[in-house]
């Protein structure tokens, strides 16, 4: 997978991403000279080529002036659940747009989420317009991918894991207990999350509207619970 942007190179380059081949446009830029010099620090492979090729190459004239090939993208696997203390994770039910999915993994890395499950099926997966919208961020997240959802809600239960899911009839989220271990579950753009799923939850949550407003972009629902989570987990006293 080619990935663009200079911010999305810096966020790789901090997190030791593996990449395959790295083109810097022949643009005289400061900025880039930096990063074409931080890349030869690491012994990192890159070429230099001229804008058309890198437009090719990313299928965008928004480039910056960076094209990275970081191979097929690495999804984790469920064990690596068991490894973490106290878990704050956030489940993706059949979320479909790209755009929602890249601003959802940006917020959830800065309210501290230790990681995001898809389905494997049925679900957008991570994409170029994914990790741009993202800013590069989903390189320090972990992204796993599960073959059944409400399968993985049940072994996570078990693991001590109270799961949450966001619903139009549920408690008013800022009167729940939302200390880790914590699974925030979000669904998919136009229904929700499925049944199935729903039920395997330990309880709803609900954002209350006025004005006859019935619900939120599932990006901004996420923002919102989300950061009462960190809110609730952190001492901000200080």
């Amino acid at each position: 997978m080619k990935v663009y942007g200079r911010n999305i190179l810096k966020e790789i380059l901090e997190t030791n991403t593996k990449v395959r081949m790295i083109y810097f446009s022949d643009t005289n830029s400061a900025e880039l000279t930096e990063l074409i010099e931080e890349v030869k620090k690491r012994r990192l492979p890159f070429t230099i080529a001229n804008k058309k090729v890198l437009q090719r190459l990313s299928n965008t004239e928004k480039h910056q002036g960076v094209v990275v090939d970081i191979g097929e993208f690495e999804y984790k696997d469920e064990s690596i659940i068991e490894s973490l203390e106290k878990p704050f994770l956030v489940i993706l039910d059949q979320l479909q747009d790209p755009h929602n999915f890249g601003a959802i993994i940006r917020t959830a890395v800065a309210s501290g989420a230790d990681a995001i499950i898809i389905p494997k099926n049925n679900s957008v997966q991570v994409t170029p317009t994914v990790v741009k919208v993202s800013v590069g961020t989903i390189f320090k997240i972990n992204i796993i991918k599960t073959i059944n959802i409400a399968r993985f809600i049940k072994n996570i239960k078990e693991m001590g894991i109270w799961v949450y899911g966001a619903d139009t009839n549920g408690k008013v989220y800022y009167k729940t207990d939302l200390r880790k271990p914590i699974a925030i579950v979000l669904g998919n753009e136009g229904a929700g999350i499925r049944p199935n799923v729903k039920e395997k939850c330990d309880a709803l949550i609900t954002i209350p509207m006025k004005n006859s407003v019935e619900s939120l972009n599932v990006s901004v629902s996420a923002g919102i619970l989300l950061y009462e989570v960190m809110r609730q987990n952190e001492n901000f006293s200080s």
